[in-house]
């Protein structure tokens, strides 16, 4: 299975480190990925967990794991026709998985893997689509006083995460005073292991 990944900060990276060294890393093939550029505004840094202070390490730290593996990275706009040419000719994925990644995913782009264009997003497991669309649910669960979360799975599609739902992962508790970043990390391993389920289903399937 050719798998690209878009995806940044720890949700990206530790579903990126899954994929190339964990339980599924002999039966699938990471062809690229793409990631943010927080420097850049079409990744709408200051509405994302770019906003918050974090390490400049973090910025960068899932092109660097790509980058040894000798997977291509690109970090530039993916709605171009250099992106789509290289998205089709060179990548050609069976599945792709957003896993916090700041730009929109139009038709060309989430119409083409063949097995499907998934996203990993926080949530509550009390209804899809969930209340909690957009940049940042991660906030917006805190605002809300929430005990816990989920990370819901959902199919790509023209909407701001309104895609149809895959599967859910299991509550994650989320501590008393702990911040937007806090939460990307601790989350972050299980969106990891909701994809290698997943994953693992389209295989034994395609």
């Amino acid at each position: 299975m050719r798998v690209a990944v878009f995806g940044s900060f720890y949700r990206g990276y530790h579903v990126l480190h899954e994929l190339l060294a964990g339980a599924l890393a002999d039966r699938v093939e990471v062809v690229g990925v793409a990631t943010d550029d927080p420097d850049q505004p079409f990744v709408s840094p200051a509405k994302r967990v770019w906003q918050y202070r974090h390490a400049q390490a973090e910025r960068h730290m899932v092109a660097r794991l790509a980058a040894e593996h000798g997977v291509p990275v690109w970090a530039g706009r993916v709605k171009t026709p250099e992106f789509y040419a290289l998205f089709e000719k060179s990548w050609r994925p069976d599945v792709a998985v957003m896993a916090t990644f700041g730009q929109k995913i139009d038709a060309r782009l989430f119409g083409y893997p063949r097995l499907g264009f998934f996203n990993l997003h926080p949530c509550l497991d009390d209804g899809w689509p969930s209340r909690y669309v957009g940049g940042n649910p991660f906030q917006k669960l805190i605002d809300d006083g929430s005990p816990y979360c989920v990370i819901a799975m959902h199919q790509v599609d023209d909407g701001f995460d309104t895609g149809p739902l895959v599967a859910m992962s299991e509550r994650i508790a989320l501590p008393a005073g702990a911040g937007v970043v806090d939460l990307h990390k601790l989350t972050a391993p299980v969106a990891a292991r909701l994809v290698v389920r997943e994953l693992s289903r389209l295989l034994a399937t395609a």
